[in-house]
């Protein structure tokens, strides 16, 4: 077997908050500093209010930006009236990658126990762009990154990764 080289991946990261500036947003900081402790590139970063419409247009801009390979979204996904960050990727999504959400929720389970049942975090494709909207805590972006994209967002983990198959996200068209 051949050891493959590392792919840096061009990352964009968006937080979802009606009261965080990028002075006090310790979530996207978190993102921001492990993504590129692993290598990858910062391709953009932003802050949208919990207004479903906005969060999808933005969205829908980076997956048709070719600067950017990967979107990581953090907060807006529980449970209150205000959280939509769910439901505006799903209105960009043109695959959801289900496990993701399983896998996530068995990581957090130990550390918060059945708190977990008001995360939903989810992850899907559009665009031949990865997608992930994570909860809005440092922690829950820290178990999401360390414990999922660290490893899929890497070209050399295996027995398969995201990297690998993003030339083929859309073979279909």
């Amino acid at each position: 077997m051949t050891k493959r080289e590392f792919i840096p991946i061009r990352i964009a990261v968006l937080t979802v908050s009606d009261t965080r500036k990028l002075s006090d947003d310790k979530s996207g900081d978190v993102l921001v500093k492990r993504l590129t402790k692993a290598g990858h590139l910062l391709a953009d970063r932003n802050i949208i209010r919990d207004e479903r419409d906005q969060i999808a247009d933005q969205l829908r801009k980076w997956v048709t930006d070719d600067g950017i390979d990967v979107v990581i979204s953090t907060g807006g996904t529980g449970l209150t009236g205000r959280d939509i960050t769910v439901e505006a990727h799903r209105d960009v999504y043109e695959k959801e990658i289900e496990a993701f959400s399983t896998l996530f929720t068995m990581i957090s389970f130990p550390k918060i126990g059945t708190s977990v049942t008001q995360s939903r975090a989810c992850a899907g494709v559009a665009g031949g762009t990865y997608l992930f909207a994570l909860p809005g805590s440092p922690g829950a972006c820290k178990d999401g990154w360390d414990e999922i994209l660290l490893h899929q967002l890497d070209y050399r983990y295996g027995p398969c990764n995201f990297v690998e198959i993003m030339p083929r996200l859309e073979e279909h068209k």
